[in-house]
C-alpha cells in the first residue's frame, strides 16, 4: 500500500490561489479607477425615443361605438367586455331588446357577469336569457329597474307605464346564477 504524500496536492492549490489573487488584483483595480474617474467613463442612460406611449388605462368606453350609432341608431357607452352588440341571425341565448321604430336589437353576454351602458329609446319589450338580468331605464329624471324573466319576455318601459310613456334604455346588468 502507497503512504499519503501532502506534497501531490499542492500544485493545484497553488493555481487556485494565484487564480483567486488575480481576480482580487482585477476587481481591486476596477473599483480604485472608478473611484477616481481615471480612464473609466459611465455610460448614460437616454431614452429611445423622446416620448414612449402613454399609460393603457381601460376607460371601459364600448369599441366601435360611433360605428353602431351611424349603422343601427344605438348610442352604447360603456361597458365591461361582457354584454356585447350581436347579430341576431348569428344564434341564440342572447338577450333581445324591442323598441319602436328599430329592429330587435341582441346582446350576448359571457362570463360570469356584465354591464353595459347605453341608450335606446322606446324599448318595450326585452326577452331574457340563461342569465339573471336587470335593466334601468329613465323618463326625463325619473329611473326605473326591471328584473327580466329568464328565457322568457318581459314588458318594461312604456307597456307597463299606466300613461303609455316612452323610456329609454340607459342599462344592462346580468350575472350567471
Amino acid at each position: 500500500m502507497q503512504a499519503f504524500t501532502p506534497h501531490t496536492a499542492q500544485p493545484k492549490r497553488r493555481k487556485f490561489l494565484a487564480r483567486g489573487c488575480a481576480v482580487a488584483i482585477a476587481a481591486g483595480t476596477l473599483a480604485w479607477l472608478a473611484a477616481t474617474g481615471s480612464g473609466v467613463t459611465t455610460p448614460t442612460v437616454a431614452p429611445v425615443a423622446a416620448e414612449g406611449p402613454g399609460d393603457a388605462i381601460e376607460d371601459f368606453s364600448y369599441p366601435h361605438a360611433d360605428k353602431v350609432l351611424a349603422e343601427k341608431n344605438v348610442v352604447l357607452k360603456r361597458g365591461d367586455g361582457n354584454i356585447t352588440l350581436a347579430d341576431c341571425s348569428s344564434g341564440t341565448g342572447f338577450l333581445e331588446v324591442w323598441a319602436r321604430e328599430k329592429e330587435k336589437i341582441c346582446f350576448k353576454v359571457t362570463g360570469n357577469s356584465g354591464w353595459l351602458t347605453m341608450e335606446i329609446p322606446s324599448v318595450h319589450l326585452i326577452k331574457g336569457n340563461d342569465y339573471t338580468t336587470q335593466v334601468d331605464m329613465t323618463l326625463g329624471t325619473e329611473q326605473k329597474s326591471y328584473t327580466v324573466t329568464k328565457n322568457t319576455w318581459t314588458s318594461v318601459g312604456e307597456t307597463v307605464d299606466p300613461e303609455g310613456r316612452q323610456h329609454v334604455l340607459v342599462e344592462i346588468r346580468s350575472t350567471k346564477s
